[in-house]
């Protein structure tokens, strides 16, 4: 899966420093990943992840239609690199914590789980909520590259081991080399290699069969003006009349996309007055 485009786009809506970036990033992407093997296309998959670093907690909502939004609490967070010469999402995030995961499928009840977390560097701890969670032999590798001139590769691949194959230990010993034998996802983008070569130098030996379909990728939200208008609504008429009095008008920014919305005193004094016509009539 490749999400360079849309991690880009929230690295701009949310004025993301460098490891903020990769920390949100890698987040949608495992979002996107978790909800493609969702069957309604209405199905959602929600990621909150909660450490003791300085970024403060991840919110990720991403659905089976491809869309995804987000954001981090402390989006201005830097970090020097770690060790290894890497953004150090792990220490921006936190390495101890809790990784939320909601699972709606679109009927019924959605589905919820909480693990600690094992590293904070997003894809490991993703990998351990399959596990301890949903008991699937999983192995996930995010990755998101970005530079003074913006996010120039970001993505991530999503392998599992289905049940009959589980009890194979020679198949799931072989994935765990190749994959451990990879640098990252993002060194592969950027050395020019597709989703279908990098599958084939994966499992080209395992039969592998690369469906043609392919979904288009985008951050989307689903706020609106209306919406805004509905919230500020349930405020009631006395804290409306406060603000046109005070502010002379009211401002909203949504949290998952960073849209400000506006409304003047003319807009407050509408809601007023719906207020006591719903209050006459009740």
């Amino acid at each position: 899966m490749i999400t360079t485009r849309l991690t880009e786009e929230a690295r701009q809506r949310h004025g993301l420093s460098y490891v903020a970036t990769a920390a949100l990033g890698r987040t949608m992407a495992s979002g996107l990943l978790l909800a493609s093997s969702m069957k309604r296309e209405e199905a959602r998959v929600n990621i909150r992840v909660k450490g003791n670093g300085p970024l403060g907690g991840v919110m990720v909502d991403a659905g089976a239609n491809g869309t995804v939004r987000g954001y981090v609490d402390n989006p201005e967070i830097e970090l020097p690199p770690n060790e290894r010469g890497k953004l150090d999402v792990g220490g921006a995030v936190g390495r101890e914590g809790y990784l939320y995961v909601v699972r709606d499928m679109g009927y019924g009840y959605p589905y919820s789980s909480t693990v600690q977390l094992v590293s904070g560097e997003i894809g490991d701890d993703i990998t351990h909520y399959l596990v301890r969670s949903e008991q699937t032999p999983s192995a996930l590798i995010v990755g998101v590259f970005v530079g003074a001139e913006g996010v120039t590769a970001a993505g991530g691949v999503l392998i599992q081991v289905l049940p009959k194959a589980a009890n194979d230990e020679a198949l799931v010993e072989k994935l765990e080399s190749r994959l451990g034998a990879l640098a990252g996802f993002t060194p592969l983008l950027q050395a020019g290699k597709s989703l279908h070569q990098i599958f084939e130098d994966l499992l080209g030996d395992e039969g592998l069969q690369i469906f043609p379909e392919t979904q288009m990728l985008h951050f989307h939200c689903g706020c609106s003006f209306d919406r805004v208008l509905g919230a500020l609504k349930i405020l009631g008429e006395t804290e409306l009349q406060d603000m046109i009095a005070k502010d002379e008008g009211a401002e909203a920014t949504c949290h998952f996309c960073a849209e400000v919305y506006k409304a003047n005193e003319q807009q407050l004094q509408e809601l007023i007055d719906e207020l006591r016509v719903e209050k006459a009539h009740s």
